[in-house]
């Protein structure tokens, strides 16, 4: 699930918020939380906007 999350973050070229990676992944919005937490935990994803992420450069 995290490869999957990183991979349409980096397709939107966006930030985005956990809700709408759940939306175009068609994901359980749990999993993609799930998803998130381990992201930050890693240092994969950073957080340029309050609530939107992006995948760290």
């Amino acid at each position: 699930m995290k490869d999957q999350v990183l991979k349409c973050m980096r397709e939107a070229g966006k930030p985005l918020s956990a809700g709408e990676v759940a939306k175009l992944l068609n994901a359980d919005r749990k999993e993609v939380d799930k998803a998130f937490a381990e992201l930050k935990k890693d240092g994969a994803i950073v957080s340029p906007v309050r609530c939107k992420w992006a995948p760290a450069q």
